[in-house]
This record gives C-alpha cells, sequence and structure tokens, in this order.
C-alpha cells in the first residue's frame, strides 16, 4: 500500500484543497514516493444522511447540517479504512499548504505510535487532529461511520473524538508545530494551517458563510437566543459581517502564488476559479491578486 495525503474537504473549500494537494508533491523531493488525495465529506451517504439532526457538541446538541464550512471535519478519521488499515497516511485540512517535504514526516520515526500530532492548547489531553501522521495497522478500531453515528445517539461528543480525547494516550506521540503551524509562517515552517476561518486569504471580503462557535457554556443560552432572532431576521449567516484581510501577507501572498502556479500550469482552470468566485466560495478580486504576485521558491 503506498503512503498517502488524504485532503479531506467539502464544496466550500475545494479550492482550498486542490491548492492544498498541488503544495504536497509541488514542495516534495520525492513526490513520486506517495499518493495525494481528495476526499469529499459529500461522498459518505451516511453524513449526508444526518442532515438537519441533532448531534452531541461540547455536551451540547447542535443540528448538522452539510452546509457547514467545516462539515468535513469528522471524514478525518476516514483514511485507516481508505488505506485497508496497511501503511501510513498523512491527513490534513483543505486550508493546510506544504512549505516543506511532507515524505519527511510519511517517514519519521513513529516510535511505536499509531497517532503523531501537535497539542491543541496548553492544558488537558486535547490533540490538533487537522494535520496527523497516522501508522494505518495501528488504528483498526477507527471505523468512522460508527462513531459518526454515535453522536447522534448522544453517546460520543464531537469536541471528544475530534480531539481524541478517547484515544488510550499510549497511542499519540508529538510532532513539531511547524508541521501545523497555525496562522504563522516562518522559515521553519513545514505545514502552513490557515486556522482561523475570519481570515483564510482567500475568502477576504466574502460574506462569512459559518456559524461562529462558542467555547463559553455559561452564554451559551444567550447565544442560542441571538442566534435564532439573528437567523429569524436575516437568515442563517446574515448579519456575520464579511471575511477579513489576513493580518500577515506573507500568508495571503504565499497561497495565491500556489494558486496562480496551479492556474498556469492547469491543475485548476480559471473558470473553476470563476465559478468559485459566483458561488460566493473564493474572493472576487482572486485573479488581481494572483496578477501582483511572483513566484515562491520550491523546497530545496
Amino acid at each position: 500500500m503506498t503512503d498517502t495525503v488524504f485532503i479531506h474537504t467539502n464544496h466550500r473549500q475545494m479550492v482550498g484543497a486542490l491548492v492544498s494537494e498541488y503544495s504536497m508533491r509541488r514542495n516534495s523531493r520525492h513526490p513520486d514516493r506517495f499518493d495525494v488525495k481528495i476526499v469529499d465529506v459529500r461522498d459518505f451517504p451516511w453524513a449526508q444522511a444526518k442532515e438537519g439532526q441533532l448531534y452531541l457538541r461540547d455536551g451540547l446538541k447542535r443540528e448538522w447540517l452539510m452546509e457547514d464550512l467545516q462539515s468535513f471535519t469528522p471524514i478525518r478519521f476516514t483514511p485507516p479504512e481508505l488505506m485497508g488499515y496497511e501503511g501510513r497516511a498523512v491527513v490534513v485540512d483543505p486550508d493546510v499548504f506544504a512549505v516543506g517535504d511532507v515524505n519527511e514526516l510519511l517517514t519519521r520515526d513513529m516510535q511505536g505510535k499509531a497517532i503523531m500530532c501537535r497539542p491543541r492548547g496548553v492544558s488537558g489531553k486535547k490533540y490538533a487532529t487537522s494535520v496527523m501522521l497516522l501508522e494505518c495497522s495501528k488504528l483498526t478500531h477507527w471505523k468512522c461511520q460508527e462513531q459518526f453515528e454515535a453522536m447522534f445517539r448522544f453517546e460520543l461528543d464531537y469536541m471528544d473524538w475530534i480531539n481524541l480525547e478517547n484515544e488510550p494516550e499510549e497511542n499519540v506521540g508529538l510532532f513539531e508545530p511547524e508541521w501545523n503551524d497555525f496562522d504563522k509562517l516562518t522559515p521553519q515552517t513545514k505545514m502552513i494551517h490557515n486556522t482561523s476561518r475570519w481570515t483564510q486569504p482567500w475568502k477576504s471580503g466574502l460574506p462569512i458563510d459559518f456559524t461562529p462557535s462558542t467555547k463559553n457554556h455559561s452564554i451559551f443560552k444567550v447565544v442560542s437566543w441571538y442566534r435564532r432572532a439573528r437567523e429569524a431576521m436575516f437568515g442563517r449567516y446574515g448579519a456575520l459581517g464579511t471575511y477579513k484581510k489576513h493580518p500577515d501577507p506573507n500568508q495571503e501572498r504565499f497561497f495565491f502564488t500556489l494558486l496562480k502556479e496551479c492556474v498556469e500550469k492547469g491543475v485548476i482552470s480559471e473558470q473553476l476559479i470563476r465559478d468559485e468566485m459566483a458561488k460566493n466560495h473564493v474572493r472576487h478580486d482572486a485573479f488581481e491578486v494572483m496578477d501582483r504576485l511572483s513566484p515562491v521558491k520550491a523546497a530545496a
């Protein structure tokens, strides 16, 4: 089984996923040694079947919406099954882009661990699953559909699942944060993750199309009341404002120079970008931004 990079996505983040796929191959010295596959949540009927139903998230019951910007997150856990529980996989979000060589991650010593990732926050047993290195043969207990459906029986909390809080501690090892750099681009960065939804560089100026979350249970009832009132008056995403410009111009430049290369090489067509602009999935001045930028350097 060939080691594989899996980029999970939905239709709202497809351009990001295509740029991510390109970056993985472009910035590797050995792109012939691994596969890259984009996995769309719409390819899983069991995810679509739960549309509009309630599931458990942060101890609260939320509505499952395939249209949500991050509806792809549960399929982070499908790669071991897709690999037949053989070989290694790297799984990334569609807003993660290779700066360094992903093959270095695929071939590193996992020291017997089943999973390698970075911590999420500074306290507790919480991990960022937006970038993971997986030893698939050690993850036969990952049955994504079963775990997904358990959320709708209120037996499994989404946050516990997504943070690996139910995973045996001995299964999880840590890699350097540079393999999942949260909105940070430095000479040490291996993969950049534009994790702040408010400032994703390809969405600047577009109307917000996600529901902001709150982690404070004490104000959740007030927020829920406000959200219901706002949605009744303005629609699901009405009155939320627009995506903001990324505070780091280098990160915007990095994404759009990769996108420009994708267009020049026929990896992404101009028509696809225009179609995504019409759907408000890509900022409307994308071509103007690309025209102002120079190519980025490939990995040495």
